[in-house]
């Protein structure tokens, strides 16, 4: 079911999907309001009222209520974002979560929170209660709770040296994956996304991803920001690595590998090594070279496909200058060095 759209009239309208009747054809059923919350309130009643949840409305406890917006928001929300959903519903602020929706205040909520951050982060617990919030006010219910979050901790990590990590993967399996991410600063999403077909002329275009929620790949054609699909030109020592990946198709993906084996077999060289670090770790890295070489903020985050607010109020475009020819040459050049190879300029 997708979510609330503006009609020409000014009102708003959900569409619910009821499936086909024995002619094929699809059978929906719309629900408009006068505003998007209140649309989107009735369809969720509609659902729950047709079997989704055995419930009265006016009485749904919280966690109903999450599982009503989470039903709602499905097919509209990347796969991602659902099963962080479902994650917070069955593991987050679990001691609210049988409460009546009118019930719910901030005693109760900072109780609950009070549970959570002796095993939970900051950053989960303000997730889960910005979650709680917004799925309750799909009822009319406005909750304005004064509550204390656990304060953020800074993670301060002492990660290998580019050079080390280099010496660390070369040669390896996983080579590859993590030159993509640490040279190039793809997500390793974007890495395991990315198709032979991606790459035109010494051009890549990172327009997909691939994840993986329990164990299980989804693959996604867009990204995980608007800032993050992108055009990247591939160095001519990454190209090499691609080039050796035996395929028949553009539609075959260049790394083939699980998630879970390109992290296992990280983790056990980084053991070996006696280094601490992480596949996304390999971004960060990426992020500090692109600092240590006085990279402008423009370039580095057009690489990383990182968003900003500048770029949200602009119009996105990957820029091929000159002075953004001489950033890569200059990330390029430092990465060979490292390799002890060189490039023709």
């Amino acid at each position: 079911m997708a979510t609330a759209k503006k009609t020409p009239s000014g009102n708003w309208r959900v569409q619910i999907f009821l499936g086909k009747d024995k002619n094929g054809t699809k059978r929906k059923k719309s629900i408009t309001a006068s505003t998007k919350r209140e649309a989107e309130r009735l369809a969720m009643e509609y659902l729950i009222s047709n079997g989704l949840e055995e419930a009265d409305p006016s009485k749904f406890t919280v966690r109903q209520a999450i599982r009503g917006y989470i039903d709602l928001k499905r097919n509209v929300l990347s796969p991602s974002t659902i099963y962080g959903y479902e994650n917070i519903l069955n593991n987050r602020l679990q001691s609210v979560m049988s409460l009546d929706i009118h019930e719910l205040d901030s005693i109760a909520m900072q109780k609950a929170i009070n549970e959570d951050a002796l095993t939970k982060c900051s950053k989960s617990i303000r997730e889960a209660k910005n979650l709680i919030i917004t799925a309750v006010r799909l009822y009319d219910v406005n909750l304005n709770l004064k509550v204390t979050l656990p304060p953020k901790q800074p993670v301060i990590k002492n990660l290998p040296t580019a050079e080390q990590v280099i010496c660390m993967i070369r040669g390896t399996d996983i080579e590859l994956p993590c030159m993509l991410s640490m040279w190039l600063s793809l997500r390793i999403s974007e890495v395991r996304g990315l198709q032979f077909g991606d790459i035109k002329d010494g051009v890549m275009t990172v327009q997909r991803s691939k994840i993986s929620l329990a164990n299980k790949d989804v693959v996604r054609s867009v990204n995980k920001t608007y800032s993050s699909t992108r055009k990247l030109v591939v160095p001519q020592y990454i190209m090499n690595l691609i080039n050796a990946v035996p395929h028949q198709s553009d539609e075959e993906f260049i790394v083939p590998m699980n998630y879970q084996v390109i992290k296992y077999h990280l983790d056990k060289l980084t053991a070996e090594y006696g280094y601490t670090l992480t596949l996304h770790d390999l971004r960060h890295l990426n992020a500090s070279i692109m600092l240590m070489l006085g990279v402008p903020d423009k370039y580095a985050m057009e690489r990383g496909g990182w968003s900003t607010n500048a770029t949200l109020k602009a119009v996105y475009q990957h820029t091929f200058s000159d002075e953004r020819r001489h950033v890569d040459e200059k990330i390029d050049g430092f990465f060979e060095d490292l390799l002890g190879v060189s490039a023709p300029r």
